[in-house]
Protein backbone atom coordinates (compact mmCIF):
# COMPACT_ATOMS: atom_id res chain seq x y z
CA UNK A 1 0.00 0.00 0.00
CA UNK A 2 1.44 3.35 -1.00
CA UNK A 3 1.36 5.99 1.73
CA UNK A 4 2.10 9.69 1.87
CA UNK A 5 3.46 10.97 5.18
CA UNK A 6 2.87 14.62 6.01
CA UNK A 7 2.35 16.94 8.96
CA UNK A 8 -1.20 17.10 10.26
CA UNK A 9 -3.25 20.14 9.22
CA UNK A 10 -6.28 21.76 10.85
CA UNK A 11 -8.48 20.36 8.06
CA UNK A 12 -7.44 16.81 9.09
CA UNK A 13 -8.72 17.10 12.65
CA UNK A 14 -12.36 15.99 12.15
CA UNK A 15 -11.26 12.77 10.41
CA UNK A 16 -8.46 12.18 12.93
CA UNK A 17 -10.98 12.59 15.75
CA UNK A 18 -13.28 10.00 14.10
CA UNK A 19 -10.40 7.51 13.91
CA UNK A 20 -9.59 8.31 17.54
CA UNK A 21 -13.16 7.50 18.62
CA UNK A 22 -13.05 4.24 16.63
CA UNK A 23 -9.81 3.05 18.23
CA UNK A 24 -9.60 4.31 21.82
CA UNK A 25 -11.92 3.82 24.79
CA UNK A 26 -11.14 7.32 26.12
CA UNK A 27 -10.60 9.32 22.92
CA UNK A 28 -9.15 12.79 22.66
CA UNK A 29 -11.50 15.53 21.50
CA UNK A 30 -11.10 17.63 18.38
CA UNK A 31 -10.20 20.60 20.59
CA UNK A 32 -7.28 18.61 22.02
CA UNK A 33 -5.85 18.03 18.56
CA UNK A 34 -6.43 21.68 17.65
CA UNK A 35 -4.59 22.95 20.72
CA UNK A 36 -1.68 20.56 20.11
CA UNK A 37 -1.25 21.83 16.55
CA UNK A 38 -0.49 25.25 18.00
CA UNK A 39 2.11 24.07 20.53
CA UNK A 40 5.82 24.21 19.83
CA UNK A 41 7.58 20.90 20.31
CA UNK A 42 4.62 18.81 19.15
CA UNK A 43 4.95 16.77 15.97
CA UNK A 44 1.65 15.57 14.50
CA UNK A 45 1.88 13.36 11.43
CA UNK A 46 -0.57 11.77 9.01
CA UNK A 47 -0.23 8.66 6.86
CA UNK A 48 -2.46 9.29 3.88
CA UNK A 49 -3.71 6.39 1.74
CA UNK A 50 -5.02 7.72 -1.55
CA UNK A 51 -5.50 11.49 -1.78
CA UNK A 52 -7.56 12.73 1.13
CA UNK A 53 -7.93 9.38 2.90
CA UNK A 54 -6.23 9.39 6.31
CA UNK A 55 -5.02 5.90 7.18
CA UNK A 56 -3.27 6.75 10.45
CA UNK A 57 -1.90 9.55 12.59
CA UNK A 58 0.69 10.01 15.29
CA UNK A 59 1.43 12.60 17.96
CA UNK A 60 4.95 13.05 19.33
CA UNK A 61 5.80 15.46 22.15
CA UNK A 62 9.40 16.70 22.03
CA UNK A 63 10.92 18.19 25.18
CA UNK A 64 14.63 18.99 25.03
CA UNK A 65 16.23 15.72 23.87
CA UNK A 66 13.37 13.40 24.87
CA UNK A 67 10.21 12.50 23.03
CA UNK A 68 6.98 10.85 24.02
CA UNK A 69 4.85 9.08 21.47
CA UNK A 70 1.55 10.24 22.91
CA UNK A 71 -0.68 8.70 20.30
CA UNK A 72 -0.50 6.48 17.24
CA UNK A 73 -3.64 5.12 15.66
CA UNK A 74 -4.56 3.35 12.43
CA UNK A 75 -8.04 3.42 10.92
CA UNK A 76 -9.64 0.10 12.02
CA UNK A 77 -10.39 -1.05 8.45
CA UNK A 78 -6.69 -0.64 7.56
CA UNK A 79 -5.08 -2.20 10.63
CA UNK A 80 -2.58 -5.08 10.40
CA UNK A 81 -1.20 -3.94 7.04
CA UNK A 82 2.04 -2.38 8.28
CA UNK A 83 0.74 1.19 8.19
CA UNK A 84 1.40 1.76 11.90
CA UNK A 85 4.97 0.50 11.52
CA UNK A 86 5.63 2.78 8.53
CA UNK A 87 4.19 5.79 10.33
CA UNK A 88 6.21 4.95 13.44
CA UNK A 89 9.38 4.82 11.32
CA UNK A 90 8.50 8.23 9.87
CA UNK A 91 7.93 9.76 13.30
CA UNK A 92 11.15 8.26 14.68
CA UNK A 93 12.98 9.84 11.73
CA UNK A 94 11.41 13.20 12.56
CA UNK A 95 12.47 12.75 16.20
CA UNK A 96 16.07 12.07 15.14
CA UNK A 97 16.05 15.20 12.97
CA UNK A 98 14.93 17.22 16.00
CA UNK A 99 17.81 15.85 18.07
CA UNK A 100 15.68 13.56 20.22
CA UNK A 101 17.82 10.91 21.94
CA UNK A 102 15.08 8.77 23.55
CA UNK A 103 11.41 8.19 22.76
CA UNK A 104 9.05 6.94 25.46
CA UNK A 105 5.49 5.63 25.23
CA UNK A 106 2.82 3.86 27.24
CA UNK A 107 0.74 0.94 26.01
CA UNK A 108 -2.02 -1.09 27.63
CA UNK A 109 -0.69 -4.31 29.13
CA UNK A 110 -3.35 -6.20 27.14
CA UNK A 111 -2.50 -4.59 23.79
CA UNK A 112 -0.25 -7.30 22.40
CA UNK A 113 -0.44 -5.99 18.82
CA UNK A 114 0.96 -2.61 19.85
CA UNK A 115 3.61 -4.24 22.03
CA UNK A 116 4.70 -6.37 19.07
CA UNK A 117 4.91 -3.26 16.88
CA UNK A 118 7.07 -1.41 19.41
CA UNK A 119 9.39 -4.27 20.32
CA UNK A 120 9.84 -4.91 16.60
CA UNK A 121 11.17 -1.36 16.36
CA UNK A 122 13.59 -1.92 19.26
CA UNK A 123 11.55 -0.33 22.02
CA UNK A 124 12.27 -1.89 25.42
CA UNK A 125 9.97 -2.25 28.40
CA UNK A 126 11.30 -0.15 31.29
CA UNK A 127 8.42 0.14 33.73
CA UNK A 128 4.74 0.04 34.53
CA UNK A 129 2.13 2.68 35.41
CA UNK A 130 -0.45 1.07 37.67
CA UNK A 131 -4.07 1.90 36.81
CA UNK A 132 -2.99 4.29 34.05
CA UNK A 133 -5.87 3.59 31.67
CA UNK A 134 -9.62 3.87 32.21
CA UNK A 135 -12.51 2.10 30.46
CA UNK A 136 -11.43 -0.50 31.39
CA UNK A 137 -9.04 0.29 34.22
CA UNK A 138 -5.70 -1.20 33.26
CA UNK A 139 -1.96 -0.85 33.80
CA UNK A 140 0.35 0.57 31.14
CA UNK A 141 3.75 -0.73 30.16
CA UNK A 142 6.32 2.03 29.67
CA UNK A 143 8.61 1.50 26.68
CA UNK A 144 11.68 3.43 25.53
CA UNK A 145 13.77 3.49 22.38
CA UNK A 146 17.21 5.10 22.34
CA UNK A 147 17.83 6.91 19.06
CA UNK A 148 21.58 7.54 19.48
Amino acid sequence: MELLFRPMAVADIPEVARIEVDTFSTPWRETTFQSLLERPGVEMWIAEHLPGIIAAYAVLWCIHDEGELANLSVRPALQRRGIGAELLDCVLGVAKERGIKSVYLEVRTSNEAAQTLYTGREFHKVGVRRGYYDHPKEDAWIFVKRLV
